[in-house]
């Protein structure tokens, strides 16, 4: 259904958010993604624990995506509204996954800031890995790596599988390693920042961070800052090749269509030995996503799972 006209603002938003089952979350962000500019955001089904102030994810309730349609021009909002609308009814015809229908709402910015802060506590990821919305206070403890985060209108929050695989996968390589002292990094799809910050806090001597979205971009520099890592986060908007490498190690929390596409630009970003995190397959895509890192010369070292989602270490061997 067409949402109704907006006053014309720079300022304001069309919010299309959509609940689902987590099965369905790749093909619905697909969808969201052909018609925002400014990607998609995945909120997943989550208890709040120690009397609200951390969470505990639930991956058996749904998850909500939402993206973000710039509302100063009304006809074209409306166009993205009939076609993400139309392309959801298709994918709900086949009956496979519970999707719900497409609701909409007109935000400000601010007043978007105002809701993820509601949504978005102190979260633990790992051993080690604590994020921190920027707004919540935590005393850190022990060995604790703590990530000061605001993700603006930016994907990564950490509360969404593919971004805690990751986030698990950067830890446990880093542990493996004694640290990344020395390291050079590339984070593709940066998004908020989330994962470069991790990577610069375990210890990477440089991480570049590169985004086709200017709003990721902007969201990245603003978090390395927060975090006093704009020193060490080189933050770009563009794609691959970045022009920058040879890596040590990239990370790539993407969806498996995309990685596929990019398997062999991304294993020509690794130096010989290097190795690639790559997240966002949903476990009927790993198949495909492996074949694909195969022919580019990139072997498959390890997996890790939560749920349907699958994050997969490669190593790039000549």
């Amino acid at each position: 259904m067409p949402a109704p006209r907006p006053a014309a603002s720079t300022g304001r938003w069309l919010e299309l958010a959509v609940e689902a089952d987590i099965e369905a979350v790749e093909a619905v962000s697909e969808i969201l993604s052909r018609v925002a500019p400014g990607g998609v955001s995945v909120e997943a089904g989550y208890d709040l624990v120690d009397e609200g102030l951390g969470a505990r994810v639930d991956p058996t309730k749904p998850v909500v995506i939402r993206a973000y349609v710039p509302a100063r021009d009304p006809a074209e909002a409306e166009r993205a509204v009939a076609e993400a609308d139309a392309a959801l009814g298709h994918l709900q015809a086949f009956g496979l996954r519970p999707i719900g229908a497409l609701q909409t709402r007109f935000v400000d910015e601010a007043d978007w800031a105002r809701a993820w802060k509601a949504h978005f506590p102190v979260l633990r990821v790992g051993r080690r890995l604590v994020i921190r919305p920027s707004w919540r206070r935590h005393r850190r403890t022990g060995d604790e790596v703590v990530l000061n985060l605001d993700p603006g209108m930016a994907f990564g929050t950490g509360l969404h599988p593919t971004t805690r695989l990751c986030l698990a996968a950067l830890e446990g390589l880093a542990d493996a390693r004694g640290s990344f002292d020395g390291a050079r990094i590339l984070d593709v799809g940066c998004g908020s920042g989330i994962l470069s910050i991790a990577a610069a806090r375990l210890g990477a001597r440089s991480v570049v961070a590169l985004d086709v979205d200017p709003i990721a971009v902007e969201a990245t520099i603003a978090n390395a800052r927060r975090n006093r890592l704009a020193g060490r986060i080189d933050t770009r908007q563009g794609s691959l090749p970045s022009g920058a490498g040879p890596f040590d190690l990239v990370l790539a929390n993407l969806i498996a269509s995309l990685l596929v596409q990019l398997a062999s630009p991304l294993a020509a970003e690794l130096r010989t030995g290097g190795r690639l995190l790559a997240s966002g397959i949903f476990i009927d895509r790993e198949a495909a996503v492996v074949e694909a890192f195969d022919r580019a010369g990139l072997e498959t070292a390890a997996r890790l799972q939560e749920g349907d989602w699958v994050a997969l270490e490669a190593a790039r061997m000549a």
